[in-house]
């Protein structure tokens, strides 16, 4: 049953390029050995049929992608955070300064604007322990930034901020926590 090179070629004139044409013949003969009991005396126009609609499953496949691709596509996300500019040095240089736990916690509260309960589904962790890690966090930040040399002209993050100053959470504590 070696019509391999039959199928190749079949798959290479209905496709774009070799590796897609041997994506096709790769799971032809795929199907063909799981059902090779039901494989006719002579295989190459069943092969051909098979190849047929892995092809047309192919071809679905892409235009799926596709348009998945154009609707996650974005041109120009705005930010209100400028990266690089001089102002923001010391800010960027004491966040760069924390663990990636911290960064990433302070990050989601303060770039993707999260609360509590969202920050923890984000994490895996509880509500509570997200208000623990996000004090410490901010405490932690607070100090890497008063030790910023040219930090002395901006305004430092109070670092007794509790949970209910944490924008999403709606002034509400969460369970376990106490203000």
């Amino acid at each position: 049953m070696d019509h391999r090179r039959q199928v190749l070629a079949y798959a290479i004139r209905r496709t774009g390029s070799l590796p897609d044409a041997e994506d096709v013949t790769a799971e032809t003969f795929a199907i063909a050995w799981r059902k090779l009991a039901t494989v006719p005396t002579e295989p190459l126009p069943w092969l051909f049929a098979v190849a047929r609609r892995v092809l047309a499953n192919q071809r679905r496949g892409n235009g799926r992608r596709e348009r998945l691709a154009a609707l996650l596509r974005v041109d120009d996300v705005p930010t209100p955070v400028r990266v690089g500019e001089a102002h923001d040095g010391p800010v960027f240089e004491a966040l760069a300064s924390l663990s990636n736990a911290d960064q990433e916690i302070l990050r989601l509260v303060a770039w993707e604007e999260l609360g509590n309960r969202d920050v923890a589904a984000v994490l895996g962790i509880t509500p509570n322990a997200v208000a623990i890690r996000l004090h410490r966090a901010r405490a932690r930040f607070a100090d890497a930034l008063a030790r910023m040399p040219s930090g002395a002209h901006l305004k430092y993050p109070d670092p007794s901020r509790t949970l209910t100053d944490v924008k999403g959470t709606h002034g509400v504590a969460s369970e376990g926590v106490a203000e």
